[in-house]
C-alpha cells in the first residue's frame, strides 16, 4: 500500500478519534450539549471565550468526562496495540492478552496488592504489582506452551486460556477470603472500567502507551519478519526468542499499568489489529500506529454506551468489550 494512501488514513482516524472525543463528552447521566462541550474545552485550554455556563456542567466535563476519556483512548490504543504484537510473535491471529493470561495474571497481581499488601511504594505500588502478575503469567504460559524449544500457536493459546483461568480461580478465592467490603470494590474494577479516571493518573499510562509504540515501531522490521516464519527471521538474522522476550516484556509492562487502572478490559486486542490489516495490510510501521488510532476511537465509543444504556448506573466496560468481543471470536472461527 503506498505512503500516500497510509498517511491519508491517518488523517482520517486521527480527525474522527478528534472529533469522538469532543462529542462523546456530552454523553452521560447528564447531558451537555456538544456546543457547550466545546466552548468549555476551549476556555480551559486556550482561555478563549466568557464562561456562560452552569459551574456544574464545568465540573462534569473538565473533572470527570474529559479525564475519563483520555484513559479511554489511552488504554484503547495500548490494548490494540498489545494485541497486534502478541499475534505477530505468536503467529496467532486469535492471540490477545486476554486469552494469553496477560490480564488475568496482571489482575490478580494488583488484587494481591489491594486486598493484602497496600501502597508500599505509593501510587506505583498497583502498576509494578501488575506488570510483575503479567511477565510471571506470560512467562508460564510459555514454560507450559514451549515443546522442545519451538512454540505451536495453537498449542500456546490454549496454554493461555488455562493459565488465564488459573490465575482468576486465585484472585477470586483471594476476593472471597479477603474483607468483603473491599472486595466488592474490587470486584467491580475487576470487571473493567474508567471510573477511577482522574487527571493525576493519567500521567503514567500516557508514558506507557507511548513508549511502549515507540519501542515496538523499532522492532517493525523484526515482527514482519516473525510474521512471515520462523525459517525467514533465521534467514534476515533474527534470533526469534530474544525479539518474542523483548515483545513480551514490553507487552506485559504495558499490560501491567493498563490493568492497574482500568481493571480486566478483554478482547480489544483481538479484534482491533484485524480490522486494522484489512484497511492497512500486515507491515507492522504502518499497522501498529492505525491499531492505536482504532482502538482509541472503539473504546471511546464502547465507555460512551457503558455510561448511557443503564444510566445512571455505569455498565462495567469489560462487559461490553467481552460481548463484542466474544461475538468477533466466533465469526473468527468460523472463517478459519
Amino acid at each position: 500500500m503506498s505512503n500516500p494512501r497510509f498517511a491519508l488514513w491517518l488523517i482520517v482516524l486521527g480527525a474522527l478519534l478528534l472529533v469522538s472525543c469532543v462529542v462523546s463528552l456530552g454523553f452521560g447521566p447528564a447531558r451537555v450539549p456538544v456546543d457547550v462541550v466545546g466552548r468549555i474545552l476551549l476556555h480551559k485550554l486556550f482561555s478563549v471565550g466568557v464562561p456562560d455556563w452552569s459551574a456544574g456542567q464545568e465540573h462534569i466535563v473538565w473533572l470527570i468526562r474529559v479525564p475519563r476519556m483520555l484513559l479511554g483512548a489511552l488504554v484503547g490504543a495500548g490494548l490494540a496495540l498489545i494485541g497486534a504484537v502478541l499475534q505477530a510473535v505468536t503467529r496467532n491471529p486469535l492471540a490477545d492478552p486476554h486469552l494469553l493470561g496477560v490480564t488475568s495474571g496482571a489482575t490478580l497481581g494488583a488484587v494481591i496488592v489491594v486486598l493484602h499488601v497496600g501502597e508500599i511504594v505509593g501510587l506505583l505500588t498497583l502498576p509494578i504489582a501488575a506488570f510483575i502478575g503479567a511477565l510471571l503469567s506470560m512467562l508460564a504460559v510459555l514454560m507450559i506452551a514451549s515443546r522442545h524449544g519451538r512454540l505451536d500457536s495453537d498449542r500456546l493459546l490454549l496454554c493461555g486460556v488455562a493459565v488465564s483461568f488459573v490465575m482468576m480461580a486465585i484472585a477470586n478465592l483471594l476476593l472471597f477470603m479477603g474483607d468483603h467490603r473491599a472486595s466488592s470494590a474490587v470486584m467491580f474494577w475487576m470487571l473493567g472500567g474508567l471510573g477511577l479516571a482522574r487527571w493525576e493518573l493519567l500521567a503514567v499510562p500516557a508514558i506507557s502507551v507511548l513508549l511502549g509504540l515507540v519501542l515496538l515501531l523499532g522492532m517493525a522490521r523484526s515482527l514482519n519478519a516473525l510474521m512471515a516464519g520462523e525459517q525467514t527471521a533465521v534467514t534476515l538474522g533474527l534470533n526469534a526468542r530474544t525479539v518474542r522476550l523483548r515483545v513480551f516484556v514490553i507487552a506485559s509492562l504495558m499490560t501491567g499499568v493498563l490493568v492497574s487502572i482500568s481493571g480486566s478490559i478483554g478482547f480489544v486486542g483481538l479484534m482491533v489489529p484485524h480490522i486494522a490489516r484489512r484497511l492497512i495490510g500486515a507491515e507492522h510501521r504502518r499497522l501498529l500506529p492505525v491499531c492505536g488510532l482504532l482502538g482509541s476511537v472503539f473504546l471511546v465509543w464502547v465507555d460512551v454506551a457503558a455510561r448511557t444504556l443503564i444510566a445512571p448506573e455505569d455498565l462495567p466496560i469489560g462487559v461490553a468489550t467481552a460481548a463484542l468481543g466474544g461475538l468477533f471470536f466466533i465469526g473468527l472461527m468460523r472463517r478459519r
